[in-house]
């Protein structure tokens, strides 16, 4: 069984996180103060969160290898 690279992990979550930003841009018609767009910018913000994690934590393992 093969594991996922934290790399790859991160560009997948910054992908779901454009998504769902694009989606929320897309739920807005007269405010953006309405459920649905609060919800899925929600969403996005803990995609990047997460993809930001992801890729450092990719940094961290590639600087422990070359030591």
């Amino acid at each position: 069984m093969r594991r996922t690279s934290p790399f790859l992990m991160g560009v997948m979550y910054i992908f779901m996180g454009i998504l769902f930003t694009y989606l929320a841009i897309q739920s807005a018609t007269e405010t953006i103060w309405n459920f649905a767009t609060i919800l899925l910018m929600i969403v996005a913000t803990f995609d990047f969160a997460v993809a930001i994690r992801m890729l450092s934590l990719n940094n961290k393992i590639k600087r422990n290898k070359k030591k």
